[in-house]
């Protein structure tokens, strides 16, 4: 064989050899990734044309696949629209968010816990049905919480409203405010899907933003029931102690007007020494300001991470906002950043009472109250309840999993103990039930920008004893109306309660 034609057949002895390895990379090594890449068309298209699973509250679907005359055969429905938009989220071709992306392996029938019944289908040629996932949401309290938020902050009002059962950690309602229509969304015409998202987006009250846990805000007073437990935690104050208050202060390290801290009015914080009862019953700033201080930034800190606080904690819905308390503060000076240092008296005074740099999603702050509830531990939460076949045979069910304590029990029962006080004689008095003992904590979140009105906040469970809901409400707007937690959020968190203790 001469020189050339030896080259040419060597040339493409290798040109082969690169395809067979490739397609042994491509179908073998690379097989199980490229066959769930949502931009992998064909694969796409399949899911989109299989019957999935149900979405389940209780024994009612908030998502099914309906048979429909075009080429992807099965239309994605979502029965109850705006209440659990949020929570299921929509099936899109090629996408899915909420439930159905974080739950999609069973849905779409590829869990290997389906196996079984993907054989079984196999062999007596029926199409493969996608699994069942039943979720933990209580559809009374879901339908409370979302009608009372709606009604309470209006049409161009935002919000969101958190539930949790103590004890496990289920989630008994999350709601979100404003919402959406996940069926236009999942419509079988680009056309509309596009028209619809286009629209979702573009709209300033951003309705597809879960508000329960991507939305971090100041939590204002509530994180009072934090600084509280750091305070009895750490042995500094018990609850039947007196401590310092006044009309005013100005913390160590500040000057001017700006940096005094008051009690807005609030008269009966205004004494030098006051019970620890009152300053909770009538949210003294100043009290729980000097209380911070004293407890130290360290503490505090430990305290609202064992809550919860600079850390992931829910695992079947996602994107999620992390809570934090500061870590550390960088410092600017001629344009340099100086070296972290720990927050100084100033900003912990004001972190005591949920300003400065701590930052709360709605879900977090329901944690704190359900962590109290449950004697001082702290469950995870969780909306997933069962992982069933298609013919609701149970596959799997979530067991209840405590992530920490986070206090005592001494201290959760001193605690509830101020917090039932709270409600009984303070400023939670909206969210009080007749015949039963209620916990609460109102919370008045200042913006830091003039002009602009104030977050409503509203945390409560009950009963005290043996509590069955712990609730977080969260006004961000309401439009026309005097942003108060206890007069706007007290009534929701209310209604939400008697939803669970009516069952």
């Amino acid at each position: 064989m001469n020189k050339p034609i030896r080259t040419v057949s060597i040339f493409c002895m290798l040109l082969f050899v690169a395809l067979m390895a490739n397609v042994t990379y491509l179908q073998f090594f690379k097989a199980k990734e490229l066959n769930t890449d949502p931009k992998n068309a064909r694969v796409a298209a399949a899911a989109f044309s299989r019957e999935r699973g149900l979405i389940l509250v209780g024994d009612n679907p908030v998502a099914r696949s309906e048979p429909v005359d075009d080429q992807y055969e099965f239309l994605r429905v979502y029965p109850q629209r705006q209440p659990y938009a949020h929570v299921t989220g929509y099936l899109q071709l090629g996408s899915q968010t909420g439930i159905e992306r974080s739950q999609n392996d069973v849905l779409s029938g590829e869990d290997p816990r389906l196996f079984v019944n993907r054989l079984v289908d196999l062999l007596k040629g029926d199409t493969n049905q996608g699994g069942n996932v039943l979720l933990t949401l209580n559809p009374k309290a879901q339908r409370a919480a979302f009608q009372s938020l709606r009604d309470t902050v209006g049409p161009e009002g935002e919000g969101a409203v958190v539930a949790i059962e103590p004890r496990t950690g289920r989630i008994l309602a999350m709601v979100s405010f404003p919402s959406y229509d996940p069926n236009e969304l999942a419509s079988h015409s680009s056309a509309e899907r596009e028209d619809a998202y286009d629209r979702l987006a573009a709209n300033d009250h951003e309705p597809l933003l879960n508000r329960a846990i991507q939305t971090r805000l100041f939590p204002g007073s509530t994180f009072k029931v934090v600084t509280a437990a750091a305070a009895i935690e750490s042995g500094v104050y018990d609850a039947d102690d007196e401590g310092e208050s006044g009309a005013t202060w100005q913390a160590p390290g500040t000057t001017g007007e700006g940096n005094v801290i008051d009690d807005e009015g609030r008269t009966g914080c205004s004494p030098e020494t006051i019970e620890f009862a009152t300053a909770m019953e009538d949210s003294c700033n100043t009290a729980f300001a000097k209380m911070a201080v004293e407890v130290g930034p360290e503490t505090l800190r430990e305290q609202a991470e064992a809550f919860g606080f600079n850390s992931d904690y829910l695992e079947d819905l996602s994107p999620q906002a992390r809570s934090v308390f500061p870590e550390e503060v960088v410092d600017t000076i001629d344009g340099e950043q100086q070296d972290p240092r720990e927050l100084n008296d100033a900003e912990t005074a004001r972190s005591g009472f949920g300003q400065f740099s701590v930052q709360s999603t709605p879900l977090q702050m329901a944690m704190v109250m359900a962590a109290i509830a449950n004697n001082g531990s702290l469950m995870r939460p969780y909306l997933v309840q069962e992982v069933q076949t298609a013919t609701f045979d149970v596959l799997e069910t979530t067991e209840p999993e405590e992530l920490r304590e986070a206090i005592s029990s001494q201290t959760a029962s001193q605690l509830t103990e101020l917090l039932v006080s709270t409600v009984d004689n303070g400023t939670a008095s909206p969210a009080a039930i007749d015949g039963v003992s209620v916990a609460g904590k109102t919370g008045t979140a200042q913006r830091g920008v003039e002009g602009k009105a104030p977050y409503g906040w509203f945390v409560s469970f009950g009963p005290a004893e043996n509590a069955e809901v712990a609730v977080a409400v969260m006004i961000q707007e309401a439009p026309g109306k005097d942003i108060s937690g206890g007069q706007l959020g007290g009534p929701i968190a209310k209604a939400v309660m008697e939803a669970v203790l009516q069952q």
